[in-house]
């Protein structure tokens, strides 16, 4: 026991307690009622688990911690002081903004020469709470799992003012965490711009696929990708429209919430997906720039772009939920974050960015350096470096704004950056792609012509026949 006082001097412990298990009970250094208020922690093994632990006669080893040679065997209980202060409340993380408190003292309890495995039998600890609960807070029971804080095989049975009893199916190291429900005052502010910004971006999106429809283009010029794009933004924007305005019904309902997510993460990998294809259409235009090609014939079939536009962010989507089915359906109906589900969708999304950012640095290398020789008023030459130009742009407002999402949670500035780009996105495409393109205009003013062409032939009939009647009523 001396050593063992040595060891606790050294890391600064509360105290070391040796459980000796006999055979008809147990016995133990350390004796108190739990529910008193000098009692910090306590460990209750029951007599299943004992009878389980207790080793028959054999030789011991000099670094067995059993205080008998009959029929026994040992648990270490060790209590830690301050050690909350660096295994922190914040490295238990959870799906939703919480403020996180450590309520007990960090505990660890373990069996001599055996691993930490499943115990046949759970063990109850009593930790004594280090601050007053707050009536509003949620008490968790974590245990440390190498660099965090999770709750798998601990539950939390009893609690009072004072105390709170841990039952866990392991040991390990324990702790007492207190969350709070912190939601933000300006989450009806961030709400309303958030819906009156989405619902502008989904005109604007609606009136880009009405004319990627409609409108006669160049032959050279496949809008197959950017069709698609805009369809797969238009349903993901639509889709998040309606469950942030009725999230608080959507959420008590696990399964709808489950495959909401689901969905969105389809839908918004397929973005990423077509945007590279826009790019690699890009690129096998340019490569086939020394010969005037159609890209519509020598380009990617359109088969095989909608193939690989909705097949691949298929299958990311049935291999996630495959390997983990409770991964969707956080509180937001996103990809929850426990166990870096997340990943599931930013890791493709990273994979395509990078693949694109190299397509546009071939791109470019090859336009303003390749055949920086040839005459710059071949319309081709300049028409393609302006496809170029546009995708490019469009490829920066697509891909940088979730940068920021990786932020939000630490910027309220970023988090309406983040909101705001993205909602306008659709904008963006309209604009770019339709708005400011002239053969695009003269589409708009023909259709003009024809709308005011037939009101005005409509008018003049009806002004003809009022006219032709009141000179019969005449007569």
């Amino acid at each position: 026991m001396r050593a063992l006082s040595r060891i606790a001097q050294t890391l600064h412990l509360d105290f070391i307690c040796v459980l000796t298990l006999k055979m008809l009970g147990l016995s133990a250094q350390w004796k108190g009622e739990v529910g008193q208020k000098q009692i910090d922690v306590a460990l209750k093994i029951p007599e299943k688990l004992a009878l389980v632990l207790v080793k028959p006669t054999q030789t011991q080893s000099s670094s067995n911690l059993s205080t008998e040679k009959l029929g026994s065997g040992a648990v270490v209980f060790i209590a830690y002081a301050n050690m909350e202060d660096v295994l922190k409340a914040e490295f238990f993380h959870t799906e939703r903004e919480t403020k996180k408190t450590m309520m007990s003292n960090v505990v660890s309890a373990s069996l001599p020469n055996t691993k930490n495995t499943m115990l046949p039998e759970p063990v109850n600890f009593t930790l004594r709470h280090l601050t007053q609960v707050d009536p509003e807070g949620q008490l968790t029971c974590v245990y440390w799992n190498q660099s965090r804080w999770i709750v798998d095989g601990c539950k939390l049975t009893e609690t009072n003012s004072s105390h709170t009893v841990c039952t866990c199916d392991h040991l390990s190291t324990f702790a007492l965490i207190m969350q709070m429900d912190r939601p933000p005052k300006d989450d009806i502010i961030l709400n309303w711009i958030s819906m009156i910004a989405v619902s502008v971006g989904l005109l604007f999106l609606a009136l880009a696929i009405l004319t990627f429809i409609l409108c006669r283009w160049d032959p050279k010029v496949s809008n197959t990708a950017r069709l698609n794009l805009s369809i797969c933004l238009f349903l993901a924007h639509l889709l998040f429209l309606l469950v942030q305005s009725f999230l608080s019904h959507i959420r008590p309902h696990k399964l709808v919430c489950a495959v909401i997510s689901g969905v969105l993460h389809f839908l918004f990998l397929s973005c990423f997906v077509w945007m590279f294809l826009e790019g690699l259409q890009l690129f096998l235009l340019v490569r086939n720039l020394r010969e005037v090609r159609i890209i519509q014939r020598e380009g990617i079939h359109w088969g095989f772009l909608l193939l690989i536009g909705y097949g691949f962010p298929c299958l990311v989507v049935g291999v996630s939920a495959g390997v983990v089915p409770k991964g969707y359906g956080s509180n937001q109906c996103w990809l929850k974050t426990d166990e870096g589900f997340v990943w599931s969708f930013l890791k493709p999304v990273c994979f395509l960015l990078a693949v694109n950012v190299i397509l546009f640095i071939t791109i470019i290398e090859y336009l303003w350096f390749t055949l920086a020789g040839r005459n710059k008023e071949i319309s081709q030459l300049k028409d393609t470096r302006m496809m170029v130009v546009k995708a490019l742009f469009q490829f920066i407002i697509l891909s940088c704004p979730w940068i920021f999402g990786f932020f939000v949670n630490n910027s309220k500035v970023l988090e309406y950056l983040f909101l705001l780009i993205t909602s306008q996105q659709g904008t963006f495409i309209f604009l770019v792609h339709c708005a400011l393109r002239k053969e695009v205009q003269e589409q708009y003013r023909q259709w003009w012509k024809n709308i005011c062409g037939s009101k005005d032939a409509s008018d003049s009939f009806h002004s003809s026949k009022t006219f032709t009647m009141s000179q019969s009523a005449t007569k």
